[in-house]
């Protein structure tokens, strides 16, 4: 073999030996590229790192996972600031009325006043005896029609005779300015009540009832009244309005008395 061959075959070796260090080092190089892009996928999953060895020589996706037991309940939180008061609601339908109470007891006796002065003898009046006329009565039963005269049958005062129970009117003897009330037990149902002068409603008493109670309907009025004026009482409306009641423990009355005559009456 020749030098020349010799030299030749030298070179060729060692540039061979030269490319195969470069192509070790270029493989290593290589490797330590893919392990980097690799580790900066798993740093950031949303930007895969395309072509990378990750890649490569990554294995078959897994199946998602179950999903988890629920989590345990929160705290209560705190109470809030309390509200400002609100607006103040309607009122309520009325109650039910209560049942009466018992009666309390009587009080202490007061003191004894101080008498005062006696006071001058006044002038001597007109004799009364002649102007007298007066009445109080009352109802035995339940009133059984409406629209005519109520019949007071039980008489606790009539002694001039002016008021007729078989009419249930009051006759007027001595003209002059009267007094006339009455005081009439409720029950069963609603009450209209008039007091008549001369086929005239004077005044109308309206009452309505309260169920499974007993009530009161009251009236009374100034009248001048000329001799042979009849006045009376009568239920108004039609029977719903009949409630006018009386027993032996709930009395119905009527009364009427002459305040003072006319001037120009005499006997």
């Amino acid at each position: 073999m020749t030098a020349n061959n010799s030299g030749y075959l030298l070179s060729s070796w060692f540039n061979m030996k030269q490319r195969s260090r470069i192509l070790f080092c270029s493989l290593v190089l290589l490797v330590q590229f893919c392990c980097y892009l690799e580790v900066v996928a798993e740093e950031d999953p949303q930007q895969p790192a395309r072509g990378s060895c990750a890649n490569w020589m990554a294995g078959t996706p897994g199946y998602p996972g179950h999903n988890g037991a629920p989590g345990r309940d929160g705290r209560d939180g705190r109470d809030g600031e309390k509200g400002e008061k609100g607006e103040q609601g309607a009122p309520g339908p009325k109650g039910d009325s209560g049942s009466l109470g018992t009666a309390g007891a009587e009080g202490p006796q007061g003191a004894p006043g101080v008498s005062g002065i006696p006071g001058l003898k006044g002038e001597k009046g007109d004799s009364a005896t002649a102007y007298r006329s007066a009445f109080s009565v009352g109802l035995t039963a339940r009133v059984p029609f409406p629209n005519i005269p109520i019949k007071f049958t039980k008489i606790f005062y009539n002694e001039q005779n002016h008021y007729d129970t078989t009419t249930g009117k009051f006759r007027c003897s001595i003209p002059g300015v009267y007094y006339f009330a009455y005081h009439l037990t409720v029950y069963s149902s609603d009450v209209k009540v008039s007091l008549y002068k001369k086929d005239k409603a004077i005044i109308i008493t309206y009452d309505q009832y309260q169920k499974n109670d007993v009530d009161q309907a009251s009236g009374s009025v100034l009248l001048h009244v000329e001799a042979g004026d009849e006045v009376w009482l009568q239920v108004y409306g039609d029977e719903e309005n009949n409630g006018v009641y009386a027993d032996n423990v709930n009395d119905s009355t009527f009364m009427g008395f002459l305040l003072y005559p006319d001037t120009s009456y005499e006997q």
